[in-house]
C-alpha cells in the first residue's frame, strides 16, 4: 500500500497518570513508517503532567480530556473521535516494535474477511538499571492488535462497569458475531512490567474477570450456542 492509497490509522492511547512512560510510547507510534495515521491520547483525569506531555508532540497527536473514569471509557473517548478505517489501543507503558503497523495492515488489508490481526507480546521490566525480558508469547492484547473500525461499530463500546478485563470482554462479543482474526508469529509489543500496571492497581477489581467469563457463557446459553 502507497500512502495515497492506504487507509488511516488511529491510534487511541488511554493514559492515567503515565508521565513516566507516555513520550516512549507516542514516540514508538510516530517512528512507525505506516502513514497515514493520527495518535489520540485520552487523558484519564491525570494529576501529572500526561496532557502536557502529549500536547508537546503537536500533529498528529491529540489529546483530550475527561475525569477519571477507566481504560475502557478512555478507550471508548478516543474511538468516539477516531477517523481511521484502521483501529488500535496502546497503552501509555507499552511500546510498539519498529514496523509493526505496516505489517498489521498489510494483513487486514489483505484479507477483507479478517476483523482484526495481532501478534506476539514480549515483556520487560527494568531491575536495577537493567532490562529483563520474557521470550515472546502470543497474547490477544489492546496493544498488539490492529482492527477494522467497522468491527469496531458491529461490536459497540468498551463496558465501562468492567475496571479489568474489558478488552477480553469486547473480544468475546466479537467473536460472538462471527469475527475472523488472524495471529502473526513475530512480537508486535512490548509490554512494560511495573507497579503501577493497571492489573496491579486494580487487585480488588480482578473479580471482573469472572463476571466476563459468566456473561459470555450467559449469552452463548440465550443464543442455544
Amino acid at each position: 500500500m502507497s500512502e495515497d492509497t492506504a487507509p488511516l490509522a488511529s491510534v487511541v492511547i488511554p493514559a492515567f497518570n503515565a508521565g513516566a512512560y507516555l513520550e516512549e510510547a507516542i514516540r514508538s507510534v510516530l517512528e512507525q513508517d505506516y502513514r497515514p495515521l493520527e495518535v489520540i491520547v485520552v487523558d484519564d483525569g491525570s494529576a501529572d503532567r500526561t496532557a502536557e506531555l502529549a500536547r508537546s508532540f503537536g500533529p498528529p497527536v491529540r489529546v483530550l480530556a475527561q475525569p477519571h473514569a477507566g481504560a475502557g471509557a478512555a478507550r471508548n473517548a478516543g474511538a468516539a473521535v477516531a477517523r481511521g478505517a484502521w483501529l488500535a489501543f496502546l497503552d501509555a507503558d507499552d511500546l510498539w516494535i519498529p514496523h509493526v503497523l505496516a505489517r498489521l495492515a498489510s494483513v487486514l488489508a489483505g484479507d477483507p474477511q479478517l476483523g482484526l490481526v495481532y501478534g506476539q507480546v514480549v515483556e520487560f521490566r527494568e531491575i536495577g538499571g537493567k532490562v529483563v525480558e520474557k521470550p515472546p508469547a502470543t497474547g490477544l492484547l489492546p496493544g498488539a492488535t490492529l482492527l477494522r473500525r467497522s468491527l469496531f461499530d458491529r461490536v459497540g463500546w468498551f463496558d465501562t462497569g468492567l475496571r479489568v478485563g474489558e478488552f477480553v470482554d469486547w473480544c468475546a462479543r466479537a467473536r460472538e458475531l462471527g469475527m475472523r482474526s488472524a495471529s502473526l508469529p513475530e512480537p508486535v509489543l512490548r509490554r512494560r512490567i511495573h507497579g503501577e500496571n493497571t492489573g496491579v492497581r486494580e487487585r480488588s477489581a480482578r473479580a471482573d474477570y469472572a463476571r466476563v467469563a459468566h456473561a459470555a457463557l450467559q449469552r452463548r446459553r440465550e443464543s442455544g450456542r
